[in-house]
Order: C-alpha cells, then sequence, then structure tokens
C-alpha cells in the first residue's frame, strides 16, 4: 500500500511547473507503542478538553483555537479561518535558488521528504527538473506551508525521484559557540593524536543503516514476552560506566592493541571455518 502523502501540490522552475506530492521518510509502524489503560478495569483511555479555571469538561465543537494578545485576552480564530490563509508556497514550491548541498550546515536540516510526480502528465517536467539539478550538482531551495508553517526547503536528486529537506530559521537555531563557547583551547601531543588515527584506521567502515539494531526497542520487547508469560519483571541492570582515563597515552596504546588482536582474532577464526575443498591442490609456498 502506498503511503498517504503529506502534501499536494506543484514544484516549479521558472514557467516549468508539474504537479508533485511529499511523502515522509520515516516511518515508526514498527516501534514499540503502548497506549495508556485504566489500571483497575484494564479500559484505554481517552484524553479531553477541561476547562482550566471550571474544571469541566467540554462538550464536542466547544474548543476554539485562541491567540494570547495580552495577559489573559485572546483571539479567537475558527479552524475554517485558519483554512482561507493561503500564500504562493501553500500550493507551490518555486526554485528561487540552487546551493552545493554540502554548503548547506547539518544544524540547520530538518526531517526529509520523498518528492514524486503527482500524475503521468507530470513525469516529463519532473525528470528535467531533476536530471538539470542532478547534471549541476546543485539542489534548488524553495519554500512550502506545511502544518500551517511556512517552512524553507532544499531539494535534491534522488535516484528517479527526489529529496527535499525542511529547513530550520536561522532565529531558531542555537549557534555552536554558544555550547562550545566554553571549552577551553587544549594543546594535543602528536604522538597521541597518531594514535587515536590509527584506532579510526583500524575501525573504518561502510555505511550500512541496515547493520543499525535498536537494542532498547529489543530490550522491551524482551519485557513485553516476559510479562506476557507472565514471569517477574528482570531487575534493572545498569550498564557499566566508563572508567576516567588516568593515562591519556597508555589509554590509547592499549585501545590499538585490543583492537588489533580482536582483528586478527576474527581473521583466524574465518580461516578456521574456510576449510579447502576435497582435491583442490594447495598453494606451494614461495
Amino acid at each position: 500500500m502506498a503511503p498517504r502523502p503529506a502534501w499536494k501540490g506543484y514544484l516549479k522552475l521558472s514557467l516549468v511547473t508539474c504537479a508533485v506530492e511529499l511523502t515522509n521518510v520515516v516511518t515508526h509502524t514498527e516501534k514499540v507503542s503502548f497506549r495508556v489503560l485504566n489500571r483497575k478495569t484494564g479500559n484505554s483511555v481517552k484524553r479531553i478538553y477541561v476547562d482550566a479555571e471550571t474544571g469541566k469538561p467540554l462538550e464536542d465543537g466547544d474548543e476554539i483555537k485562541g491567540y494570547e494578545i495580552e495577559d489573559g485576552n485572546f483571539v479567537h480564530i475558527e479552524e475554517d479561518e485558519i483554512e482561507t490563509v493561503q500564500i504562493e508556497s501553500s500550493h507551490t514550491m518555486a526554485l528561487d535558488g540552487f546551493v552545493d548541498k554540502s554548503s548547506i550546515q547539518q544544524i540547520y536540516l530538518d526531517p526529509p521528504y520523498y518528492v514524486a510526480p503527482a500524475d503521468d502528465v507530470s513525469e516529463e517536467a519532473f525528470a528535467v527538473i531533476r536530471d538539470a539539478m542532478a547534471g549541476k550538482k546543485m539542489a534548488g531551495l524553495a519554500r512550502i506551508v506545511l502544518h500551517n508553517r511556512e517552512r524553507p526547503v532544499v531539494i535534491e536528486p534522488l535516484g528517479k525521484g527526489m529529496l527535499l529537506t525542511t529547513l530550520r530559521y536561522d532565529n531558531t537555531v542555537r549557534q555552536p559557540d554558544t555550547a562550545f563557547g566554553d571549552i577551553k583551547a587544549v594543546k594535543t601531543d602528536q604522538e597521541m593524536t597518531d594514535l587515536a588515527e590509527l584506532i579510526i584506521d583500524k575501525k573504518k567502515a561502510k555505511f550500512d543503516p541496515s547493520k543499525f539494531e535498536d537494542k532498547y526497542e529489543n530490550a522491551l520487547l524482551e519485557l513485553i514476552r516476559a510479562r506476557k508469560a507472565g514471569k517477574k519483571t528482570p531487575k534493572a541492570k545498569a550498564p557499566p560506566k566508563p572508567s576516567n582515563v588516568v593515562n591519556l597515552f597508555d589509554a590509547l596504546k592499549k585501545s590499538l592493541s585490543a583492537d588489533a588482536g580482536s582483528s586478527s582474532g576474527k581473521a583466524r577464526s574465518s580461516a578456521k571455518h574456510t576449510k579447502p575443498k576435497a582435491g583442490a591442490p594447495r598453494r606451494k609456498s614461495a
């Protein structure tokens, strides 16, 4: 079943326009989720709006959005009034600038969406825009209204489709100096840095997200299975805390030795399990 579009509208490059739709990249359907129950009856519960002053629950249709203009005074806004607020980016993403995607700092990147043509008529124009950006190795900047907010976005080619990443506004992003400003400048020892680089080389790998494992999720599932089987909840075991490094140079050398031993152990294990085929000639040593 195809995912439900999160947004439908148009992608525009100058006078070229095509209908597109956005779908979520991230899904949470496979995650463990809990429902809130009444402990006494076992029935599920539901949330209801309650008047903050009287404590009485609201009837259906009694709630309304309000914008506070001063302490305790609100302007009332109906849902259909919000829907009347329409600007170009409510329905059209106009590509009004192009950048190298790598020039955008990670701190500005927000959730991504897949972009695909919404109908057969739009496929050719969509492909032209996609292939032109791929040919120039550029990403397009645009704006889109999502969830009642206009957001800047960056759009780039991705296979047969495109990837849209929403961007954060500059005034909502704390700059690195606010977190790193108190870090003192440290002159590092080159020999220790070289050792750390050797450890990095030993641990070099290819990015493979299929190897990621949610160990916390697995632990939750074990708890659920235990409770389903009527077993007692296992006592929580705090993971061992890493000890403070007393001698950094020795710790680096030991780390390098441990990694080297682990690698050679794996190699020996692999060699043990790789037996020569029957009748296969043995290599002569040089």
